[in-house]
């Protein structure tokens, strides 16, 4: 499960011309499925979102999460995350999880983001959106559950 965070002083989704879900600022979560994921990597992804410190204390240092500011989580559904990119010029998506996987599993990230106190609002899986959003900083940091089961680096 792989999950894109932006920093953001504003985000929104809309479909159809109506917005489905904005915040203000805290994280825009792009969050893509694949294959083989579970509820084990859509909880784990939820605690690492919610504890990252990626947010500016008194002295200009990432020493707070979402959850210390008071910030909250604008999730969107999406699997261009699995883009297989390496022959030709079309992606595939043959890695992104079928609808019938990846629906539940974000549904469980956001619950699980909403269960750590988190304010959440969320796209709306498989429909077209625009999202808008102004990214704070810029900060974008990369989150992929298969990262976490390798070893640290030694040496640090």
């Amino acid at each position: 499960m792989r999950a894109i965070l932006q920093r953001v002083s504003s985000a929104s989704v809309t479909v159809d011309q109506a917005v489905v879900g904005a915040i203000g600022s805290g994280l825009l979560a792009l969050v893509g499925v694949t294959s083989g994921d579970g509820e084990a990597e859509a909880t784990l992804l939820a605690e690492k979102t919610v504890t990252l410190r990626i947010f500016a204390d008194e002295e200009g240092r990432f020493n707070h999460s979402v959850l210390d500011i008071g910030g909250a989580i604008l999730v969107v559904s999406q699997f261009t995350l699995y883009a297989d990119v390496r022959k030709g010029r079309r992606p595939s998506f043959l890695d992104a999880a079928p609808p019938e996987i990846a629906v539940p599993l974000v549904e469980t990230y956001a619950a699980a983001l909403r269960a750590s106190g988190a304010s959440i609002e969320m796209g709306r899986f498989g429909a077209m959106m625009q999202v808008a959003l102004v990214n704070d900083g810029p900060v974008t940091i990369v989150l992929d559950s298969e990262v976490f089961k390798q070893p640290r680096r030694s040496g640090r």
